[in-house]
């Protein structure tokens, strides 16, 4: 009877176990993002979904080097998305000005956005191993000071 029991232990501590879990994140007015892990030991591309934003203020989301409290993210891989394609930054916005039409991902009801954002070690001349970087989330330029939407996700590059 114990020789089952131990077997059954030592195959569930061969077994493979994931070390990451899912990092959740919210704004001072609910919204949140969530990326499967924040530790990665090299570059790598990341799905952030966001949820329960408000739909009426658009939205950069960036990787960017972590801000001090306060001010904006800056400076952010990619710079600024004019194409609006890529994976560095996304401008997410449900009513743009006339000149962000195409460029601009509206959210989905509820919110809701599902991007991929590329994790760099390097943005700019700044090295993320040595600098604090993030996914970052905040108000798009049509709300420039509006720091009430921003949201942060510390990365680690080993």
């Amino acid at each position: 009877m114990v020789r089952p029991l131990l077997i059954a232990l030592a195959l569930s501590l061969l077994a493979p176990t994931t070390a990451h879990a899912t990092v959740t994140s919210s704004s001072a007015n609910g919204a949140k993002i969530s990326i499967p892990q924040s530790q990665f030991t090299k570059e790598a591309k990341v799905k952030v979904t966001g949820r329960s934003f408000d739909e009426t203020v658009g939205i950069y989301l960036a990787y960017c080097v972590l801000p001090k409290k306060g001010l904006a993210p800056s400076p952010c891989g990619g710079g600024v998305n004019k194409a609006g394609i890529g994976e560095a930054s996304h401008w997410i916005s449900s009513n743009p000005p006339p000149y962000g039409a195409g460029l601009a991902i509206p959210f989905a009801p509820g919110g809701r956005f599902t991007e991929v954002v590329a994790i760099t070690r390097k943005i700019g001349k700044f090295d993320c191993r040595k600098v604090k970087c993030a996914i970052t989330v905040r108000s798009d330029h049509l709300h420039e000071g509006d720091r009430s939407h921003d949201i942060y996700i510390p990365i680690t590059i080993k």
